[in-house]
């Protein structure tokens, strides 16, 4: 009984620590995703522009 125990509390742990890279990796592909909008339009601007630096 007391291995079993340690494999479901091992077992919850494994899949909190999973759960929460996953959260993390969801947001920072978000914000990755916001970034690359922002400098596209940026690039975009800089190009309509005509400002050569």
């Amino acid at each position: 009984m007391n291995i079993l125990l340690w494999i479901i509390i091992i077992a919850a742990v494994v899949l909190l620590v999973v759960g929460g890279v996953v959260e993390a990796l969801r947001f920072l592909l978000w914000v990755g995703l916001i970034i690359a909008v922002i400098a596209v339009i940026a690039w975009l601007l800089r190009r309509v522009s005509g400002s050569r630096r």
